[in-house]
């Protein structure tokens, strides 16, 4: 099994850290692991992206040019990553700054109102990990107890006594996340 991964989205959205968060629960699971970020200068606002593959086998090269899994959360990377998705992929998205909705029909379409619900929870900083829930439930690879497990070795240990809110929202995220179209 081999899952080849796209995040993308604004900086500040967390892109970077899901895409760690990730990696470092699939290596809990004893699993092969490839990072690979990608971002512009800015700190906030620029765009973002971080490719992450998840194997049971060696990975040859982490460049990937088809992903099987795009996490999309701006209309920016939806424009550019959604041809990118090999056919009978699977594509999850925040419907916040969408204008246009994913069009394709040879993929799985996923919506996660992860802003929504992040501010339902009165804490916008969890918007990550709600999407990274949605992506749990559509794609069980990794494990909610490995997640948590990253979430403890990524996050500075002056953080983690945010590790509660964040499972809070991982499985609020498994809670919300709706298929929009099955892949024809």
């Amino acid at each position: 099994m081999t899952e080849e991964i796209i995040i993308a989205g604004f900086g500040g959205q967390g892109v970077l850290s899901m895409g760690k968060i990730m990696a470092y629960s699939a290596v809990m699971q004893d699993m092969e692991v490839s990072w690979m970020p990608s971002y512009g200068p800015e700190m906030r606002g620029g765009t973002a992206n971080v490719t992450v593959i998840l194997s049971d086998e060696s990975i040859s090269s982490p460049i990937v040019r088809h992903f099987d899994t795009a996490i999309i959360l701006n209309q920016q990377s939806l424009d550019k990553f959604e041809s990118s998705i090999k056919p009978g992929g699977v594509l999850i998205y925040d419907t916040n700054g969408i204008t246009r909705h994913p069009e394709r029909k040879d993929i799985t379409v996923y919506r996660v109102n992860a802003t929504d619900a992040a501010v339902k929870m009165n804490n916008v900083k969890i918007f990550n990990m709600i999407v990274l829930g949605g992506f749990i439930k559509v794609k069980p690879i990794i494990k909610l107890e490995n997640v948590i497990r990253g979430l403890k070795k990524s996050l500075p240990e002056r953080n983690h006594s945010l590790i509660p809110l964040n499972e809070k929202a991982l499985i609020r995220g498994e809670e919300i996340i709706t298929e929009v179209q099955r892949a024809e």
